[in-house]
């Protein structure tokens, strides 16, 4: 009984999303599929008719899989329609396999890519990411430049992005930024047909702009990417909505509009739908706790209590980095607010677990970090030693413009001030962007 009710409800979710579904991909399927229906019922002038709108619906798309049934079809019943140029219709067929061909290779090239970036993010193993993607795409003869379009630029944003946050500098993928902004010229007639693409892609470049220190042009991207999230009727909304006010929020606060950012993440936070990844619902907490304790606002230790997961967890579900990213902010939170013998403890902890990981990629600067924030704990009079000082500012030149490092840095001098970590961050800001 339990078998049948399950196969029952797939098969009524399978209607009813075929019913619903009003997007363009969806129709060109339902004319492939009802002229399929009216060539076996003998109305092949009618089912000509639909494989031809089904065609042209299908080109707009680069559905390749698509139009490679489309093309079957239609040579399958070639014969029953004198006037079709049967060798135009064979050279679309062998084209568009060609298309499906190159569009496969490069699915199990991202999937590769995917797959040894996991290692890197969930287990810290350590890989030759650009040794790694050149090998990848040499190996499936995959030219980008022949086979570039939103589906296959979102995968490449996607590597690049992952790349880019292992190695914490965005300036990495900088070259993507401008490269990205021709495509999404020259396709601009055809963008309202990969609106989920396109929308990807424009978070993917505010994201970028916004780590590269260029906040005017982040606020731009993430302006276009709201519009379309408005278009066919706010289908892909809910989709990025917690996406766009996270990096939204992210360029307020790093403009000085803290109270604009929290707001924008307060809201964010009240508003989460069943569509929202558990990484972005984490960022948005982590972010909302980051802004609070930057501002030296004791809110951050509730806050920061709502994490509640051990290590192992957030590992596993949200990855490697996110997790030393939030480790370190809950040492700086405790040690700020004076809960000394906590923050001793996270700091053995932090590296016992993570001490060989980060000196094994090469980070081991951010073990220097935590040895810093350790001699201030157990002594803060240590601030006015010269060769404490000299140290800090020695990993302040080493950080490069990466706004979350310049974050972690701007707490350690904020102490030898009178300034919060958040007014000293903004001046770091303010001089990297000069």
């Amino acid at each position: 009984m339990r078998k049948r009710l399950q196969d029952s409800l797939l098969l009524f979710l399978s209607n009813q999303t075929f019913q619903n579904n009003a997007n363009e991909a969806n129709k060109a399927l339902k004319l492939l599929v009802v002229g399929k229906l009216l060539y076996e019922n003998n109305l092949e002038i009618i089912a000509y008719k639909c494989l031809v709108k089904a065609e042209t619906k299908a080109i707009k798309l680069e559905q390749f899989s698509l139009l490679n049934e489309i093309y079957s079809t239609r040579l399958l019943y070639n014969h029953l329609h004198q006037k079709e140029n049967f060798d135009e219709l064979s050279a679309k067929f062998i084209s568009n396999q060609e298309q499906l061909n190159n569009e496969a290779k490069l699915t199990i090239a991202y999937a590769q890519l995917r797959k040894e970036l996991e290692k890197i993010i969930y287990k810290g193993d350590i890989i030759d990411l650009e040794t790694l993607l050149q090998s990848t795409m040499n190996q499936y003869n995959i030219s980008l430049d022949s086979i570039l379009t939103y589906k296959s630029l979102v995968q490449i944003l996607d590597i690049a992005n992952e790349y880019a946050a292992i190695h914490q500098n965005y300036e990495l993928v900088e070259s993507y930024i401008e490269s990205t902004y021709q495509f999404l010229e020259k396709q601009a007639q055809n963008s309202e047909h990969h609106l989920y693409y396109h929308i990807q892609i424009l978070y993917y470049l505010a994201n970028f702009s916004f780590r590269n220190l260029n906040f005017t042009q982040s606020f731009s991207y993430l302006n276009d990417m709201y519009n379309l999230m408005e278009k066919q009727n706010r289908l892909y909304y809910s989709t990025f909505y917690q996406k766009h006010q996270l990096i939204l929020a992210l360029n307020f606060h790093f403009t000085n509009h803290s109270q604009k950012a929290l707001e924008i993440i307060e809201n964010a936070s009240k508003t989460l739908s069943k569509k929202v990844d558990l990484s972005i619902i984490n960022d948005l907490q982590a972010t909302y706790t980051m802004f609070l304790g930057q501002q030296q606002n004791k809110l951050a230790l509730k806050e920061m209590s709502k994490l509640i997961h051990t290590d192992s967890w957030y590992e596993k579900k949200v990855g490697l980095l996110w997790t030393i990213r939030k480790n370190l902010m809950e040492i700086l939170i405790h040690a700020q607010f004076e809960n000394i013998d906590f923050a001793l403890t996270r700091i053995k902890s932090f590296k016992r677990r993570y001490k060989s990981y980060l000196e094994s990629v090469k980070e081991t600067k951010v073990i220097d970090y935590v040895v810093l924030v350790e001699k201030y704990v157990q002594q803060p009079t240590v601030l006015e030693n010269k060769t404490f000082q000299e140290k800090i500012e020695k990993l302040q030149n080493s950080t490069g413009q990466d706004v979350f490092l310049m974050s972690y840095i701007g707490w350690l001098k904020s102490l030898h001030t009178q300034k919060t970590p958040y007014e000293i961050t903004l001046e770091m800001i303010k001089n990297k962007s000069e």
